[in-house]
């Protein structure tokens, strides 16, 4: 499916109100993309300018936010790795992160110097990474396609919390669908309504992600007319 099709579908199944973006990390500057020059606050504020326009944005954009620029894999000069120290040292000393959490926390590791942006329907190559904006309604049913609530399985899946940009890696790395409570960090320079979560999808599993939403949004349109018709029996 071509990248316009697959956003379609998508926002037609959930019925989304914010459009899908999408990531591609690039080893090489592309030709022909807007080069991004304005300095952000943090690397998850290019996820909103995404969702309007396509363009390119080289390592040194993202370093503005050290923890987003770890999450990313960006190698970093050692006046970002400063601010970095500085920004855990906030994040422990004030009991935001466990002394043991930084360490832990999952990166890109694919070879990069930059990240293109855009919408997924106008998104030029293949992308790495979708991200969208789901109400809790939506995020059950992209959590119930994405099969991440299923009881066969060992432990079903998490929906991670801080910092909201590891769930980038954590998808791209494992080739997994997640959802992300999202963080103060994100809410803040995204701005993002409250009402919504961070999902993550890889590249590569969006044919699925649509087959299975269809599937998805049918079972549950049937069970919906089952619990009303039972509801109707009862007077509340």
């Amino acid at each position: 499916m071509r990248n316009i099709d697959i956003a379609e579908a998508i926002k037609d199944i959930l019925e989304l109100d914010i459009p899908p973006v999408a990531l591609s990390f690039l080893q090489d500057s592309p030709e022909g993309i807007e080069m991004w020059e304005a300095e952000v606050p943090s690397a998850c504020s290019f996820w909103r300018r995404a969702e309007s326009e396509v363009f390119y944005a080289p390592a040194e954009k993202h370093f503005n936010c050290p923890i987003g620029a770890m999450t990313m894999g960006f190698n970093m000069p050692d006046a970002t790795l400063q601010q970095l120290s500085g920004f855990v040292e906030q994040m422990t000393t004030c009991g935001y992160l466990a002394a043991q959490e930084p360490e832990k926390i999952p990166s890109i590791t694919k070879n990069k110097i930059g990240i293109l942006y855009g919408p997924l329907m106008d998104f030029p190559v293949d992308p790495d990474l979708v991200l969208m904006w789901l109400t809790p309604r939506q995020a059950m049913l992209f959590s119930e396609a994405a099969g991440s609530c299923r009881w066969t399985e060992a432990t079903p899946a998490a929906v991670f919390g801080r910092p909201a940009c590891a769930a980038l890696p954590v998808a791209f790395e494992q080739s997994q669908m997640t959802l992300s409570l999202g963080c103060m960090g994100m809410r803040t320079f995204t701005e993002i309504r409250e009402d919504r979560l961070l999902a993550v999808i890889p590249g590569e599993k969006l044919g699925e992600l649509v087959g299975a939403l269809q599937t998805t949004l049918v079972a549950n349109q049937t069970m919906q007319t089952f619990y009303e018709q039972h509801k109707a029996q009862f007077a509340l």
